[in-house]
């Protein structure tokens, strides 16, 4: 027939070369780290350079999603909804990383026998002054100017920015549909702009590791062995066992299955010990798998300020770490109430650097001054350690927000099967998957569907209208 045509071949997938170059980037900057730690040492601009390329990206991507999500849902009754419950389950799960980092730093029984030197003392008092209060926290969620945001990087100051955008789109009704679909164009540009910066990870992770362990060295490894080893197997215990036996009771997914999904992205934060490195791809993947947008929107950027599974169970092992180290060690109920303190003081600190020890040394000088001078005896591992809470942070963010598409019934069961069964694979030229329905509640005369199809038939380009 002269209307037939054979289909074009489908694109090769590269990008599975570059994770294969990251993985022997790292090997070879653990290899320079070790071999010529001073040159190792002049390597970290390149791994900083690349966490700072991803980061440019992150404000723009929350703003698309979320002025999306909010603004094609009808009721805004659905939205507060999502927001309660998210933030119910980030405190609980909070609490539940603080017993068990409570647990098993009491059974160890870490730090004894560490010499305190005036240098270390130095450091946690310098920490502690660069730690921010509960107050200059909340008023910094609210940003100098409507676009500020963008331009300061402050995650949450862009969600709440978004949120107001997303609810008055959401009140104009019809009149707001242009501005939606203008957004949804920029939201494809965005990413595309990520997939090109994904390119240069491999010299962002040689950068960033050599300088790690060039700076660390051997001996502080060996020095401080049980606190480190003790924490990995602490995060490992939570995350499979809380968070597996969460995500095979509610969503009846085995958490495995979601980790080999994700695979890509915990190689990438291992790489730069930095969660925010994965925050896009976290956004782009929750939506493929079958999360509903609007869920995808809030619960991943409020759970990067909110839901630091890692990091709580970091400020435990480290309180009891340093008490031990420095002879005076603390009661349970002193236990307790200075981890709750640091749990509030917590939100927020996701993706600063160096804000685990900030919180960890504000918390001591406010519950027990004499501790502040121990915080310098564990900057020597905090890199280390700041993978392990990483990674643990990011796999909560990723579990909460199928738990939450769950709970809200706004996940396609099906799709998440599909997906993590590997018969729908993520697209990683695009990094968006436009086909699964995340914005159901658009108008029905909405053209948006059309034009996706179209782009689906097209590749991923956009069609020439005559």
């Amino acid at each position: 027939m002269a209307d037939t045509a054979v289909a074009p071949p489908a694109k090769r997938d590269r990008t599975h070369y570059l994770y294969i170059a990251v993985i022997v980037a790292v090997a070879l900057g653990i290899t320079i780290g070790f071999a010529a730690p001073d040159f190792a040492k002049e390597l970290k601009p390149l791994g900083t350079g690349f966490v700072a390329l991803i980061k440019m990206m992150i404000s723009p991507i929350i703003f698309c999603t979320i002025v999306l999500g909010v603004g094609s849902v009808r009721k805004a009754a659905k939205i507060g909804k999502v927001g309660g419950l998210a933030l119910g389950y980030f405190m609980v799960m909070s609490v539940a990383a603080l017993a068990i980092g409570l647990l098993v730093g009491n059974i160890l029984d870490p730090g004894t026998g560490m010499d305190l030197t005036d240098s270390d003392k130095e450091v946690g008092h310098a920490a502690a002054e660069g730690s921010k209060g509960t107050v200059d926290f909340l008023l910094g969620i609210i940003p100098a100017t409507l676009v500020s945001a963008f331009t300061e990087g402050e995650v949450l100051q862009t969600l709440l920015v978004a949120l107001l955008v997303g609810f008055a789109l959401q009140a104009m009704g019809r009149t707001g549909e242009p501005v939606l679909r203008g957004v949804e164009h920029i939201q494809r540009l965005v990413f595309r702009v990520l997939a090109m910066i994904m390119w240069a990870a491999p010299v962002g992770a040689f950068g960033a590791i050599a300088a790690v362990i060039g700076e660390t060295g051997v001996d502080a490894l060996k020095a401080l062995a049980t606190i480190m080893l003790g924490f990995y197997v602490t995060c490992a215990l939570f995350v499979a066992l809380v968070l597996g036996l969460l995500t095979w009771v509610v969503a009846k997914v085995n958490i495995w299955h979601l980790f080999r999904y994700l695979g890509r992205e915990f190689l990438l934060i291992l790489s730069t010990s930095s969660s925010e490195s994965a925050l896009p791809r976290l956004i782009a993947k929750m939506e493929h798998v079958g999360v509903s947008r609007p869920v995808v929107g809030i619960t991943v950027p409020t759970g990067y300020s909110f839901n630091l599974d890692g990091t709580m169970i970091y400020l435990t092992m480290a309180s009891l770490f340093i008490a031990e180290a420095m002879g005076q060690p603390m009661g349970i109920g002193q236990q307790i109430g200075l981890l709750l303190f640091m749990m509030i003081a917590s939100k927020g600190a996701a993706g600063v650097s160096g804000s685990g020890i900030a919180v960890l040394a504000s918390g001591l000088q406010s519950h027990k001054p004499a501790l502040v001078d121990g915080v310098g005896l564990i900057i020597g591992i905090d890199r280390f350690m700041s993978e392990a809470r990483a990674l643990t942070n990011f796999a909560g963010n990723a579990v909460a927000t199928l738990l939450i598409g769950v709970w809200t019934k706004e996940v396609d069961r099906e799709r998440v099967t599909r997906v993590l069964a590997g018969e729908l694979p993520f697209d990683e030229r695009t990094l968006l998957d436009d086909g699964h329905g995340g914005t159901p509640e658009r108008s029905e005369d909405d053209d948006v569907p059309a034009q996706r199809e179209a782009d689906a038939r097209d590749g991923g380009k956009e069609p020439v209208k005559a």
